[in-house]
């Protein structure tokens, strides 16, 4: 699952995005040039292949380590979109391109928001949506809607199967994995899939951030939200674990989903200003600063299993350990966290991605440190049964450290 929302202010847009699945499917932050095609010259999606464009724009993209497709992106003319799953009464296609495919073509195509609007739909009605788009269920599918944002503006736009429908917002929207758009909601909503995954509650939380947000900090602490009044522990529901609030944390018997990356955005004529975590559960990560123009090598890319060369999980150490008992374990470090942002965030585009991840990693290695020998000394896990033992089974999966 997952939540995006958009601020439109006057001189500018806010964006904000987490992106829900499976525990172990590994996210990465991934680069990709301006190129030149050759006419005729195709691409593989995820499952299908489709004519390339004669020319690509350069995207900095946040993948699931096993699809051609993004969960959230940019491209060099600060186009930057975000994805939600939604469920509908129309049929879902065997194979098709996945709606991650369409987000990142739509980026790679698109000089303007307005346009990428274009492209998913054109694409939509001529190759259609489909195929798995789970990790550990391949057969799991879903339709798409999208917030698409630039530095004028931005449009959200909804699809039920090749239906689609587009409107430019103006303030505050935010979407949840639920059809939101009153007449293509009407004709194709799923109502029941959309309460098993508390679309309609966690929508609730960040519109309201949406509403109030005024700089890139309120939309990290809308992320990190665990929903209102909850603090710093997930509230965690048999059927769906921690699916209540925006700050996703799994652990359910019908739904399970987890936070794998996130990111946010502040889209201006004067600059654009992308921040991203590259690694899971945004109330134990870092918003890190990332430029189109700039690649970083961040090391081998994650996947599945425990690696630890790679950011992504080298970091899940912190994030699983700390779920055991957040109460007690998030504070040894959370402090530390807003003041290291603020100051990215304060520092306009003068701070260089490479020297914050950098520092972000010295800060990892320290937090890990600090929160295992604190578990290790009172050992707690605060978790309901059933949460436990669904973490157990993706450790061992994962073949997580002790």
């Amino acid at each position: 699952m997952c939540d995006t929302f958009v601020r439109v202010l006057p001189d500018r847009v806010l964006f904000a995005k987490n992106s829900d699945r499976d525990p172990n499917e590994a996210q990465l932050l991934e680069w990709h040039a301006r190129r030149t095609h050759e006419s005729g010259a195709r691409v593989r999606c995820t499952w299908i292949e489709i004519d390339e464009a004669r020319e690509t724009h350069a995207v900095v993209l946040s993948r699931p380590f096993w699809m051609w497709g993004a969960e959230i992106g940019a491209n060099e003319h600060g186009v930057t979109i975000g994805n939600e799953a939604v469920f509908t009464d129309q049929p879902y296609a065997p194979s098709g391109l996945t709606g991650m495919d369409l987000l990142r073509l739509a980026l790679e195509r698109a000089e303007s928001a307005e346009r990428a609007v274009a492209v998913i739909g054109e694409l939509l009605e001529t190759h259609g949506q489909g195929g798995g788009c789970g990790h550990e269920n391949r057969a799991f599918t879903y339709h798409n809607s999208y917030l698409v944002a630039d530095t004028r503006g931005a449009f959200v736009l909804e699809t039920a199967d090749k239906n689609w429908r587009a409107v430019r917002i103006g303030g505050a929207y935010a979407i949840s994995n639920a059809l939101t758009l009153p007449e293509l909601a009407r004709e194709h909503a799923d109502p029941v899939r959309g309460r098993l995954t508390a679309a309609d509650t966690r929508r609730a939380c960040t519109l309201a951030a949406a509403q109030r947000a005024e700089s890139l900090a309120d939309l990290a602490a809308a992320l990190r939200s665990h929903g209102p009044d909850a603090g710093d522990s997930p509230r965690y529901r048999w059927h769906n674990g921690g699916l209540n609030a925006p700050c996703v944390h799994a652990g359910g018997r019908l739904a399970a989903s987890q936070t794998t990356a996130s990111w946010i955005a502040e889209l201006s004529p004067r600059g654009v200003r992308h921040f991203a975590t590259a690694t899971a559960a945004p109330c134990t990560s870092l918003f890190k600063p990332v430029r189109v123009s700039e690649p970083l090598d961040l090391g081998a890319a994650p996947e599945d299993r425990f690696d630890a060369s790679t950011l992504w999980w080298r970091h899940e150490r912190l994030h699983r350990a700390v779920s055991r008992d957040p109460t007690r374990l998030l504070p040894l470090f959370a402090d530390e966290r807003d003041e290291l942002e603020a100051g990215w965030f304060a520092s306009g585009a003068k701070i260089e991605p490479s020297a914050a991840f950098a520092e972000g990693e010295r800060h990892l290695a320290a937090w890990t440190a600090r929160v295992l020998d604190a578990a290790a000394t009172a050992p707690r896990d605060a978790r309901p049964g059933f949460v436990q033992r669904y973490w157990a089974k993706r450790d061992a999966r994962a073949r997580m450290p002790a």
